[in-house]
């Protein structure tokens, strides 16, 4: 039972983490104004790792690569955490390991696109006036007007949010399935 708590909290831990990096660059890539509080609060949680990694990896390409670096290595970092709580060698298993990170990048970011439009969809509903509904709906635009140029309004209802959400739960199986075929 002690490992099974250990291992939540690890992943709980980490995945956070994780989700918080990737939502740095998502703000990165979609140029959400740094003035707002969640840009200030993700800014200030993940600064630590990014700011050093920027000295040795630039960016180019419009790709912040040291956030999307640090996102890799906090995935890595979980993965021989895990093998070292379960008693195994993480050197026994460091390419699975390498090729697992990957997937864990693939399914935080994911997740947490699932997160930020159930919790836009959310706001919608109850409270559209609040300070996080325009940062929240900056983010969810770009993968939602192409799904609501297709999908046509059910009764005055935009259902694009969850035809992502639908969409992102697929996509988190097909990672799973790979996933298992890995190991």
């Amino acid at each position: 039972m002690f490992t099974e708590i250990v291992l939540f909290l690890l992943d709980t831990v980490f995945t956070l983490f994780g989700m918080a990096l990737l939502l740095r660059l998502w703000m990165q890539l979609t140029r959400l104004p740094s003035r707002n509080p969640v840009s200030q609060g993700v800014f200030q949680v993940t600064d630590w790792i990014v700011r050093p990694l920027r000295r040795i990896m630039p960016g180019f390409g419009g790709i912040d690569w040291a956030t999307l670096i640090a996102a890799y290595l906090t995935a890595v970092l979980f993965l021989v955490c895990r093998a070292l709580v379960l008693d195994a060698d993480p050197l026994a298993f460091l390419p699975v390991i390498l090729a697992l990170g990957l997937l864990n990048v693939l399914k935080w970011g994911i997740s947490m696109v699932m997160w930020v439009t159930l919790l836009m969809a959310i706001l919608s509903w109850v409270n559209p006036q609040s300070p996080m509904a325009p940062a929240l709906w900056h983010l969810t635009a770009p993968m939602l007007r192409p799904l609501q140029r297709v999908i046509p309004r059910l009764g005055g209802f935009d259902i694009s949010p969850l035809i992502l959400f639908v969409i992102a739960q697929i996509l988190l199986m097909v990672i799973a399935s790979v996933s298992r075929g890995v190991i």
